[in-house]
């Protein structure tokens, strides 16, 4: 064991956000307690990701005595997380000019014979989870208490936004963002907002949007997010609202079997709609 550099959390800062989680590939951190600790030096690399996405400035990096920092513990962690996971830590990786570690990420896929599409250049997904200065896309923001977003005066149309928060996009969404506590839970495949003309109206009124979609995105990583959503969260009911091509109905178990793992009592119902953009019985 010798000095090296390793990220360092300041409780009394800390709000429990959890922003920095998803900002952190290498699973280095979780929320006990409702504080983010750093539960592996082995798994913290100290090149510092999830910096910029801590709106407290509770993290900051040192140098002190810690455990030599794993690579191959590391990738056995990620490949779990899928795709996304393992894009977000090889970007990472390679954004710092870790060639050594990189090499050893490598071979370990290799090795398992996991097979990832690998970019010359980081995606946007991947800038979001990975960039120093924070992605604004993924900045919580809860405008419940705000009002609705009317149309203007001399509109044709008087359709107003029925959202409440930001972000939405399932994989943005922290697990402990405070619009999620005692919220009724709208889950939208991606492409419904698109068919069905009476989705705010009909569907989000009053309710938390989670979107995403069950045929591109990974639904291992789904599958946490929304048992770690729901663990500690009062969820008051989810409806999940998707098409109705075979697809689209990936996340029905996914949902049911995160409700009953938590021991909850939670209501859940499903919203079809049609190609045409029609709400299916």
């Amino acid at each position: 064991m010798g000095e090296r550099k390793i990220i360092k959390i300041n409780e009394d800062k800390c709000n429990g956000c959890a922003l920095c989680i998803p900002n952190c590939p290498e699973g280095a951190i979780q929320i006990v307690d409702g504080k983010a600790r750093l539960i592996s030096d082995l798994f913290c690399d100290g090149l510092g990701a999830c910096l910029g996405h801590c709106p407290q400035g509770a993290i900051t990096v040192e140098e002190r005595e810690a455990g030599q920092y794993d690579e191959v513990k590391v990738m056995a962690n990620i490949v779990k997380q899928g795709g996304n996971v393992i894009r977000a830590h090889l970007g990472h990786l390679k954004k710092h000019g870790q060639d050594n570690y990189l090499k050893q990420a490598v071979g370990f896929l290799k090795e398992k014979n996991i097979h990832v599409h690998l970019k010359e250049n980081i995606d946007s997904r991947d800038k979001c989870r990975t960039s120093l200065s924070g992605c604004p896309g993924a900045k919580v923001m809860d405008f419940r208490g705000e009002g609705n977003l009317k149309a203007g005066k001399g509109s044709k149309t008087q359709f107003h936004s029925e959202l409440r928060q930001w972000p939405v996009q399932i994989m943005l969404v922290p697990p402990l963002a405070p619009y999620l506590n005692d919220a009724d839970l709208l889950v939208a495949a991606d492409c419904v907002p698109f068919a069905y003309a009476g989705f705010h109206q009909e569907l989000l009124e009053g309710k938390v949007l989670l979107v995403g979609c069950p045929k591109l995105d990974d639904l291992g990583v789904y599958n946490d997010k929304f048992t770690q959503i729901i663990k500690n969260n009062n969820i008051k009911s989810i409806t999940y609202a998707h098409m109705e091509v075979p697809c689209c109905f990936g996340l029905v178990n996914i949902i049911k079997s995160a409700i009953a793992a938590s021991g909850k009592s939670i209501p859940f119902q499903e919203a079809v709609i049609s190609i045409k953009g029609e709400r299916l019985k």
